[in-house]
Order: C-alpha cells, then sequence, then structure tokens
C-alpha cells in the first residue's frame, strides 16, 4: 500500500463502499484452517482483515481446526496419529491432547493474535453454554471420540458478537453423557453459520477452490448451484478431499446461508478479496 497514490487509495476506498453498506450488521462464519493457520506473514494478514471487517459493522465468528499442532503434540507423547477417511481416530488419551491442544493453546494464542491487530476476542469452545453437542459417529470403523453433532446453541456466540468481540471457536463438543467428542471443523462451521442464518460461509483452504482438472489450476469454477452437485460428483470433479468440504457448502446454504464459499488461504487477505470485490475468489456455492 505504500506504494500506491492517495488517488488510488481513495479509489479503492469508494469501489469497496456498496460492499461495506452490503455486508454491515450481517454475520459471516469464516472456518480458519490450513496453511493460513501456519504462516506468520498469512495469519497477520487474517486477523487484520477480520479487524477490519469487525470496524465496519460486520459480525465475523471464527472456528478454527489445529490438525498440525494436535499430532504434533500427539508425536511429543509418542503417539501414532491414525486417520480413517480423513477423520482422526481418538481414543481417550487423544480426545484428552485434541481438548487441550484445540481449546487452549490454539484457541487462546488466535485471540492473543487478533488482540495484538487491536481487535477485540473471546476463545470459546463447543462445551461452552452447549454450543456443540454431540454423539458418538456411527461408522464402519471404532473412530473412539469422534462425534456427530446434534445440537447447536448459539446463545454465547450471539452474546459475543452483540458485545463486539469476534468468537473464536474450537471444535470439541460436549456429550449427554460427559463425554467430550472431536469435531471436523469444516462441518462445526457450516452448521454454526446456518444455526445464525449467517450471510455467508468461507472456508478457508489451501487450494484455489473447486478446479474442473485438479492438477490444473487455470480450470477454477467460480460459481456452482448446489443443484449440480451430485452431477460433478459423477464426472469425478467433485471427489477426494474436497467432498466433505463441498458436502459442508451445500449443506450451509440448504439450511439457509446465502452464499458458501472456498476460498484460498494462501492468498493474503483472501477474505477481504471475497468480501469486497465483483470477481471475488474461489468457488461460491448458492
Amino acid at each position: 500500500m505504500r506504494n500506491i497514490s492517495d488517488q488510488d487509495r481513495a479509489n479503492v476506498l469508494v469501489q469497496a463502499l456498496p460492499y461495506i453498506q452490503k455486508w454491515a450488521g450481517k454475520t459471516i462464519v469464516v472456518k480458519y484452517g490450513g496453511n493460513a493457520m501456519i504462516s506468520p506473514e498469512l495469519k497477520d494478514a487474517v486477523m487484520s482483515d477480520i479487524v477490519l471487517l469487525q470496524l465496519i459493522g460486520i459480525n465475523v465468528v471464527l472456528v478454527h481446526g489445529g490438525g498440525p499442532e494436535i499430532s504434533g503434540m500427539l508425536n511429543k507423547i509418542g503417539k501414532q496419529s491414525r486417520f480413517v477417511n480423513g477423520l482422526r481416530v481418538t481414543d481417550e488419551e487423544t480426545i484428552d491432547i485434541v481438548q487441550m491442544v484445540l481449546a487452549g493453546k490454539v484457541n487462546k494464542s488466535l485471540v492473543q493474535l487478533l488482540e495484538q491487530h487491536s481487535g477485540k476476542a473471546i476463545g470459546l469452545c463447543g462445551l461452552d453454554g452447549k454450543m456443540i453437542m454431540a454423539e458418538k459417529k456411527a461408522s464402519g470403523v471404532d473412530l473412539g471420540f469422534v462425534g456427530e453433532i446434534t445440537e447447536i446453541h448459539t446463545e454465547v456466540i450471539e452474546n459475543a458478537t452483540k458485545n463486539g468481540y469476534v468468537p473464536i471457536i474450537s471444535t470439541v463438543a460436549g456429550g449427554y453423557n460427559g463425554d467430550v467428542y472431536n469435531i471436523n471443523a469444516d462441518l462445526a462451521a457450516a452448521r454454526i453459520a446456518s444455526e445464525m442464518k449467517a450471510a455467508k460461509l468461507v472456508l478457508m483452504t489451501d487450494i484455489k477452490g473447486l478446479l474442473r482438472d485438479k492438477d490444473d489450476e487455470n480450470t477454477l469454477i467460480p460459481v456452482v448451484n448446489v443443484s449440480e452437485v451430485p452431477s460433478l460428483k459423477r464426472e469425478g470433479i467433485i471427489s477426494g478431499g474436497m467432498i466433505p468440504k463441498i458436502d459442508c457448502c451445500v449443506e450451509a446454504v440448504r439450511r439457509g446461508v446465502k452464499r458458501a464459499h472456498i476460498i484460498d488461504g494462501r492468498i493474503p487477505h483472501s477474505i477481504l478479496i471475497e468480501m469486497f470485490s465483483d470477481e471475488g475468489i474461489g468457488t461460491m456455492f448458492y
């Protein structure tokens, strides 16, 4: 920004004005993960984006993962991470580590980072105010304490946003018998967005979006109607690790979220590009 003229700076603000007016007072839910959570430069960009959105009157809810940190801590205690269909097998010892790392270290470090960027943040987890209730996920393989969401209660989140805080949420959930469950952060973000009637759900990932040819970034599909998703799956365009992410977007839209987006978190300020430009970024589901 140092190299642009005052006139250009003014033009940028003028072009952003209709979007600022459009989104003011609305709620957006951002699922924060991938490289944007590891690279210090990208972390700073995400936090400054969120502070800007908060300052212009947009209610931002940040839902985060923390897979690499959990794996790192399990390695330290000599425990091997095991995954089945992308889900971490979570025994009793592992769920203790998940709760400690996600709701403790990762969550509070994000709160601190946002506040260092002059934002107001509060760290929450799915156990607070019975926000995320779950039961054991039914699966052909015993995944241990991996949960299926049964209820979402958003009162604690709404109280935070009403008081000018960005709720930063880690996705451990409560069971009905006092158990704690590990929940996929994409799924939790989608359910929270739909329960809050959010205007947008934004999933930050390490890819450009949905590609017609997964090996060619120039084949980005910018817009998808959720009714097209089954045929895109049949054609093999939606496959592998993209299936659960896109299913989250479809579920959110079907449950009342206006727009769901998969955006490239490797690009600095990708949230602002999505929110304040005609072209947007990544793939939008409606």
